[in-house]
């Protein structure tokens, strides 16, 4: 059953306080369920967020034949890839699953082949897998397209082999890919060009406390000695396997509390991830308190208003794409024009739309601008969540808007935040989840 939610909108009253912890991050957790193929014991990993695209990518590796216990109360998954049978990536998945490619990196690396077909995903502009053809070809894989739309990749036989890869632009999926490929390589890679997200450093940490060789992770060069098959040693502290925070859900409620809380305090966060967006919203006059583990958002003097801001979507540590539209609702309640280039994905801005409907002033400037004519009131709307990102921006311009709003096709939203509608009523939000008739 396909499910919606209805969302009662403060009209702009501020109505939210509390605390809401933070889950582990998505794009952490789901990268380190992948490096699992690398080890030859069960990989624990705790911190793991309940969500949908977590379960998918379990899911895939159940029906390559990987065994996986589940431990929901400690919030846990070990996982023991020595059971897998195969080496072909369940398509029905991987195509509704962007993140299933990086599976190709350990598969490859420890089993000499991979067969897969084109990922999927967000529908946010086009993901070409051309980096990851051209990178195995240069560690000595050959690499075929069949009639059935996958693509066969083999390594040679004596394994893969050490290789310089330069990224034309970075990424941070190819960055991780490639660093979990070279860990069982022949020699060493280097990878040039590589993404700096605090995921890729965190990951290359716990790779590293099971025996790989990893050296610059979190900056553009990062080399790998390649080695054996990894061992999570239990004698080795738990917290290198322990899920680093979300700061993209982090991100999306510190701008629901600079909007709606009279005082909120995210816990369980690391500050230093999110630098580029609070130094944004500080500028912009939001009142931001800092710990070493929490972020607190208060409410401005009475009679203060937000001032317009203009952002520019970059690789880390600039401003997160992923953070661009919960932003673009703030920035529809700031006095003044923002602009917003958004650098990453064509077509990430198309949701924009919507929110026109809502009573926001935007326009489209080209696929990758928008000019925010700030200060407007919202009107709640019916609303189709495009993608991950968007649909998350909807329920706070929901939150914010006059009236009800309902929004559908949540599934986006599941397979990022981790029961989002049951932590939000906990701080005062009206939300409630809804089975579609």
């Amino acid at each position: 059953m396909t499910q919606y939610f209805s969302i009662e909108g403060s009209g702009g009253k501020r109505t939210l306080s509390g605390s809401i912890a933070i889950f582990g991050a998505k794009n952490a957790a789901l990268k380190a369920i992948a490096a699992s193929i690398l080890y030859k014991n069960p990989l624990t990993l705790t911190n793991v967020p309940n969500i949908e695209d977590v379960l998918r990518i379990t899911e895939v590796l159940t029906e390559m034949g990987a065994t996986i216990i589940r431990d929901q109360s400690m919030r846990s998954f070990t996982v023991d890839t020595n059971t897998m049978s195969t080496t072909t990536i369940t398509p029905e998945i991987a195509k509704r699953l962007r993140a299933s490619i990086v599976l190709t990196g350990p598969l490859l690396a420890r089993n000499g082949h991979v067969r897969f077909p084109h990922p999927g995903g967000c529908v946010i502009g086009e993901r070409p897998i051309d980096l990851f053809i051209e990178g195995y070809t240069k560690m000595g894989a050959t690499i075929t397209h069949d009639e059935e739309g996958f693509y066969d990749i083999r390594s040679p036989k004596d394994g893969l082999h050490g290789a310089e890869i330069f990224f034309r632009v970075a990424s941070v999926t190819g960055t991780e890919t490639f660093m979990m490929a070279a860990t069982l390589a022949k020699g060493t890679t280097v990878i040039k060009n590589a993404a700096m997200e605090p995921e890729i450093k965190w990951l290359a940490t716990m790779l590293n406390a099971s025996g790989a060789h990893i050296e610059g992770a979190g900056t553009p060069t990062i080399t790998i000695h390649g080695g054996e098959l990894l061992a999570q040693d239990k004698a080795i502290s738990k917290e290198r396997f322990h899920v680093v925070p979300d700061r993209i859900e982090t991100g999306s409620f510190l701008v629901l509390g600079a909007l709606l809380a009279k005082e909120l305090t995210l816990t369980d966060v690391v500050p230093e991830h999110l630098e580029s967006l609070i130094e944004l919203l500080t500028y912009a006059g939001v009142n931001i308190e800092q710990t070493a583990n929490t972020i607190t958002v208060r409410a401005p003097e009475e009679g203060a208003v937000f001032r317009a801001v203009n952002v520019r979507t970059h690789e880390y540590p600039g401003f997160p794409t992923d953070l661009q539209a919960p932003l673009m609702i703030f920035l529809t309640q700031a006095q003044g024009e923002s602009l917003v280039f958004e650098t990453i994905f064509e077509g990430r801005l198309n949701y924009t739309e919507a929110l026109n409907r809502m009573g926001a002033n935007i326009t489209m400037m080209d696929p990758h601008r928008v000019l925010v004519h700030g200060g407007t009131s919202l009107r709640g709307k019916q609303l189709e969540s495009p993608d991950l990102r968007a649909g998350l921006a909807y329920i706070i311009a929901a939150a914010i808007a006059e009236g009800a709003s309902e929004i559908h096709n949540i599934y986006f939203v599941d397979r990022g935040y981790e029961a989002v509608e049951e932590r939000l009523r906990a701080i005062g939000l009206s939300i409630v989840r809804h089975e579609e008739k």
